[in-house]
């Protein structure tokens, strides 16, 4: 857990930064400006994954007709966020935003306004105790009825990959039939993006660690992955042709 200290980095208000957001210090800005130096599109990056959540929930809500949304780890609010892309196709929809930093969480709670047909709350829980979440998540959302799951940029926290595949196990095992798991992390398929990572690690609070898309396609195991799999993000329904990056990202459905 981290504080609002001014002096010292904070992951959340890092990638705030990278995604142009105003919600950031002097010292995020520092350790974002050095990473860019290595990775000089990791902001524009960001940015076309902050586009992937948007894709991937506007078709969550709009094709596969989903109205619960339990995202875990949701970090600081930008634009387009889970609960707006969802009410914007589905006025009712229901959406449980969970992250362990007060910062984020007292942040979201100011700024996030819901549709009045549906819920938005911001639950301040780590993703160390799924049963303490989803306890407090059921008093928003139905687990009777599909939930998608959502875990975008937050497995790459967990070093260990036994550890983020039960996680996602448990998460899935607590929703029924015909709910959804989406999930989008960075990769290690180039030197740039293992050298951003590594200069990241040495200033940030929340080290972050890199998967090969080999390891993330198997968070999936047990469930059907939609159309086209697990891509670039930038290959998931794309709205316009871009080249890929090294952000991987996919859908699963529980049968």
């Amino acid at each position: 857990m981290v504080s609002d200290e001014p002096s010292v980095p904070h992951t959340a208000r890092i990638w705030n930064y990278l995604l142009g957001g105003t919600d950031n210090f002097a010292v995020d800005r520092a350790v974002g400006d050095q990473v860019l130096v290595g990775q000089p599109a990791l902001a524009e990056n960001a940015r076309l994954s902050r586009a992937y959540l948007t894709r991937v929930v506007r078709w969550l809500a709009g094709a596969a007709g989903i109205r619960q949304f339990l995202d875990l780890g949701a970090g600081l609010p930008t634009a387009d966020n889970t609960h707006e892309v969802a009410q914007a196709v589905a006025p009712q929809s229901r959406i449980v935003y969970v992250d362990n930093d007060p910062l984020v969480v007292s942040h979201g709670r100011a700024v996030l306004t819901s549709h009045p047909e549906g819920e938005t709350v911001y639950l301040e829980a780590g993703l160390d105790d799924l049963p303490h979440v989803l306890r407090e998540a059921a008093h928003t959302l139905d687990f009777d009825r599909p939930v998608a799951v959502l875990f975008m940029g937050v497995l790459g926290h967990i070093e260990d990959d036994t550890t983020a595949q039960n996680l996602t196990r448990a998460a899935m095992a607590a929703v029924p039939s015909g709910s959804y798991l989406a999930i989008c992390d960075g990769t290690d398929t180039s030197p740039e993006v293992v050298e951003a990572a590594r200069i990241w690690n040495q200033s940030a609070a929340l080290p972050y660690h890199l998967r090969s898309p080999d390891r993330l396609a198997r968070l999936f195991d047990g469930l059907d992955l939609v159309d086209p799999g697990l891509v670039p993000v930038t290959r998931w329904h794309p709205d316009i042709n871009v080249p890929d990056i090294d952000q991987y990202g996919a859908v699963g459905r529980k049968p």
